[in-house]
Parts: C-alpha cells; sequence; structure tokens
C-alpha cells in the first residue's frame, strides 16, 4: 500500500475543493426537479409509530370479533383491556430485548474490528480501500481517504463497520430500557381508541351496535393519524400511505369480524 500516504489540505487542495462543491451546486441546479420531503426525524418515532399500528390493529379486530359473537359491550371492554396490557407488556418488553441485543452485537462487532485493525492493519486497510474501488473511487483517491481515516482509530474502526460489515456502530447515548418503555405507552394509547367508545357513549345508549359504529370511526381516525404519521417518517405520500393503513387496518377486522360470526354460528348449532 505504498499509495497510502498521508495527504495534507494545503490551500490548493482547499481551493480544488471548493471548485469541486461549486461545480456540483450548479449540475443541482441544472438537474431541476423537486426536492425530496423531509422525513420526520426522532429516536422514538418509529417506536410510537409501528406500536401504535399494531395496537389498533390488534384492539380493533379482537373488539370485532367480540361484536361478531353477539357478547356485550361489558364483555368487550373486559377481554379488549387485559388483551391491551397483555400485549402492551409482551410488546414494550420485545422491544427491549431487541434493542439490548441489537446493542450488544454491535458494541461485540465493534470491539473484534478494532481488534483487527489493531493486529492486523494492514490487510484490513487494504481491504477497505478495495471497497472503495468497488463503488467507482479512482485508487490513488481510495488509498488517500483511508490513509486519513486511519489517522484516527475511532473513524476508521467506526468506518469500517459500517463500508464493509453493514453495521451502525453502538450509540453509549441509547437506552434500551426506555424504547421498551416507549413501546408499551404507545401500545396502550392508541390500542385504547377502538375502547374508548365503549365507555364514551355508555350515557348515551344500550346499543351495542352503536358503540361498535364508534369503535370502527375511532380507530379509522387514529389509523389514519398513523398514516400521516407513516408518510412524515418515509418521506411517502400521505394519501397512499393512509390508504394502505386504512386497508391493513379493515382487512384484518373483516377477517376477525368473520371468523367471529362463523365460529358463533357453529358453536349455535352444536
Amino acid at each position: 500500500m505504498a499509495e497510502m500516504s498521508g495527504q495534507d489540505y494545503d490551500g490548493t487542495s482547499t481551493t480544488l475543493l471548493l471548485q469541486s462543491e461549486n461545480r456540483g451546486d450548479i449540475e443541482k441546479r441544472n438537474v431541476g426537479g423537486r426536492r425530496p420531503r423531509e422525513t420526520w426525524k426522532g429516536e422514538y418515532v418509529k417506536s410510537i409509530v409501528y406500536a401504535g399500528l399494531d395496537a389498533i390493529v390488534t384492539c380493533f379486530s379482537l373488539i370485532s370479533s367480540i361484536s361478531a359473537a353477539r357478547r356485550s359491550s361489558v364483555d368487550v371492554l373486559v377481554l379488549g383491556i387485559s388483551n391491551l396490557v397483555a400485549d402492551g407488556i409482551s410488546m414494550g418488553f420485545g422491544d427491549f430485548v431487541s434493542s439490548s441485543t441489537e446493542k450488544d452485537v454491535a458494541a461485540n462487532e465493534r470491539a473484534a474490528t478494532e481488534w483487527d485493525l489493531t493486529n492486523d492493519k494492514r490487510p484490513q486497510l487494504l481491504a477497505l480501500v478495495q471497497h472503495y474501488q468497488h463503488l467507482g473511487m479512482d485508487i490513488n483517491d481510495a488509498s488517500t481517504v483511508v490513509a486519513i481515516f486511519a489517522k484516527y482509530k475511532d473513524i476508521i474502526v467506526d468506518e469500517k463497520m459500517t463500508v464493509q460489515k453493514r453495521m451502525l456502530p453502538p450509540d453509549p447515548s441509547e437506552k434500551p430500557w426506555r424504547n421498551g418503555v416507549v413501546t408499551f405507552a404507545a401500545f396502550l394509547l392508541f390500542g385504547s381508541a377502538p375502547l374508548l367508545s365503549f365507555i364514551v357513549l355508555i350515557p348515551f345508549t344500550n346499543s351495542d351496535t352503536d358503540k361498535f359504529i364508534g369503535g370502527c370511526l375511532l380507530s379509522a381516525l387514529s389509523l389514519a393519524f398513523l398514516g400521516i404519521a407513516k408518510a412524515k417518517i418515509a418521506g411517502q405520500n400521505y394519501v397512499l400511505s393512509i390508504g394502505i393503513i386504512l386497508f391493513n387496518g379493515t382487512m384484518a377486522a373483516s377477517a376477525a369480524y368473520a371468523l367471529g360470526l362463523i365460529l358463533r354460528n357453529i358453536a349455535a348449532d352444536d
């Protein structure tokens, strides 16, 4: 790796870099087109959205099957709330275990990568140069980049993990228990939406059908909200995202309702 000698950025190199950036700006202006939508960033946003989606679909499907079996609103509340809490605990603990495992794997992989770069440095750096070449970088540029990175131990370790092992370095600030708590709270919050009508409508009607219809409307509104959130996260079209989420909830609830109706008829015949 004779080519991998350090290169300082003198005035000439800086001028060339600025000229390259100016050319890039001109090319961007020439390309035109609409700038892609910014995504919705946040440490726990994804956990909230996907836990909420799972909670609404699960709880709505449950009350659909119970309603199809012609059970009372009291049965809906008892079974719905108990199932909501049990599933919320399971989801939260599952998120905690998953996040902890992912963090531990990343930490172990980083330690192994650091050992390789300390005890077998030359082949590791050569492999990184070859990787950049495969991406289309010139051999001299690839060697220069790796030579600069190699001056900084933490940077070269993280770079090798990211570009070659397809793994992000562990984040010391990440707390897996927080992911579990957020998932649990989001599951309870959004999962309670289909059940609210069975509580709110108690003073106004005794009809279980009306309460079930109210649960359908609240579920649809909650799913639409999560569809908007999903579109913000992924930078997708709002209408398409809402449509997909509503379709998912409708299909799951319809299947649960139909199955409950069939099983009720079978039980009645017996």
